[in-house]
């Protein structure tokens, strides 16, 4: 059965030509985030670039402290403005298969070098375990350890991707949904965040899951992003555009009131502040947007995000007395760089072809038969 013309119209694509800048923009701040909470809270230290961005982001812009959240709220954004249509447009099988799927190969490859660092005594764990059972690393590559009581996490950067997975799921239960009415789906969104999270607050040991509270309190950034899809195509009224940021903005702040942020409470402006952010730049597409060094960023932002904590700490470690704090930041950078590049080149893209082609032949119709009484015409 052919989907209607209105479906596909629901559902088309819009061009975000500013997309990689968005994602090296949400990795810098990323970047920018470790290097700062490692100086500033762990090492008790400083650099010229942290006072920088304090005088002009933090204290200026009025942004959270390392600009926490900020390349993350990001992601998170994009995450929804991108993949509304997505889900809109292929079956349900597929687009979990497609999307769940690209994200495994280059997850599993930083999981198993996260494991063998720890093993090896290179790096520590990024929950406060002295070091990590095989049971444990097991339930790593499926991101199980962030459930467990108390929390196992190799590789700490990797709970985006539960927030992300947590959403494409929810986008597949609620694809009728989005086709009927679509502005519900965020609206719902928010109310089984609320709910989650006064579950969790409400509810004793052990019945609470912890985890889902941070998850919760991050799924107002992918909402929001879904709703400036759903404004961008015209399929809610403004009115209703505005009662959904709303709701997201109660989540919000009902999470930063019970604390369920782990760093400041500026996170409702935060997020405000990358929703203009998305707006200006997500449909832009001049020179800055086509910029060599915009685009490899943009592309390998997925990589990057994996492997820098694997590389930050030893590699600053290992050289600041000898080149000094910026040198020592750009001998991780350049690591990571490097890192990133083989991850993408050897894991990310080539299997990411191979499970888009999988994909692709879920849902799809089987090949037509040739009939035999058809001719091939005559000579």
């Amino acid at each position: 059965m052919h989907e209607s013309a209105a479906v596909l119209t629901r559902g088309r694509r819009l061009r975000f030509g500013g997309a990689n800048l968005l994602r090296s923009l949400a990795v810098l701040a990323v970047l920018y985030s470790h290097i700062s909470y490692y100086l500033i809270d762990d090492l008790g230290t400083g650099w010229w670039l942290i006072d920088a961005v304090y005088a002009t982001l933090v204290a200026g812009l009025g942004l959270n402290q390392h600009l926490s959240f900020l390349g993350v709220a990001i992601f998170m954004m994009l995450t929804g403005l991108l993949l509304t249509a997505s889900v809109l447009r292929h079956p349900p099988g597929r687009f979990l298969v497609n999307r769940i799927g690209r994200l495994l190969p280059a997850l599993w490859v930083a999981i198993a070098l996260a494991v063998l660092l720890v093993k090896l005594g290179v790096n520590g764990m990024f929950s406060g375990q002295d070091g990590i059972t095989t049971g444990q690393s097991a339930l790593s590559f499926v991101l199980g350890g962030f459930f467990l009581k108390p929390e196992v996490a190799v590789l700490g950067v990797t709970w985006t991707l539960v927030v992300q997975i947590v959403f494409y799921v929810y986008s597949v239960l609620t694809r009728p949904l989005l086709r009927a009415v679509p502005i519900a789906v965020p609206v719902l969104g928010a109310v089984l965040c609320c709910l989650v999270l006064l579950y969790n607050l409400y509810v004793p040991q052990p019945y609470s899951v912890p985890m889902l509270t941070k998850v919760a309190a991050t799924l107002p950034a992918v909402f929001v992003g879904q709703i400036l899809y759903l404004a961008w195509t015209r399929m809610a009224s403004w009115r209703w555009i505005s009662v959904a940021a709303l709701a997201q903005a109660e989540v919000v702040v009902l999470a930063t009131d019970i604390r369920a942020y782990w760093a400041g409470d500026r996170y409702l402006w935060t997020i405000a502040v990358v929703a203009a952010a998305v707006l200006a730049l997500a449909r832009y597409d001049g020179p800055l947007a086509r910029w060599s060094v915009v685009r490899w960023t943009g592309t390998r932002s997925y990589a990057i995000y994996l492997l820098h904590t694997l590389i930050l700490y030893r590699a600053y470690d290992w050289t600041v007395a000898l080149v000094g704090k910026t040198g020592a930041v750009v001998v991780f950078l350049t690591a990571t760089a490097i890192a990133a590049e083989l991850l993408y080149r050897g894991i990310e893209v080539p299997m990411g072809r191979w499970i888009g082609s999988v994909a692709s032949r879920i849902g799809a119709p089987p090949p037509r038969e040739r009939d035999p009484s058809d001719t091939a015409g005559s000579a």
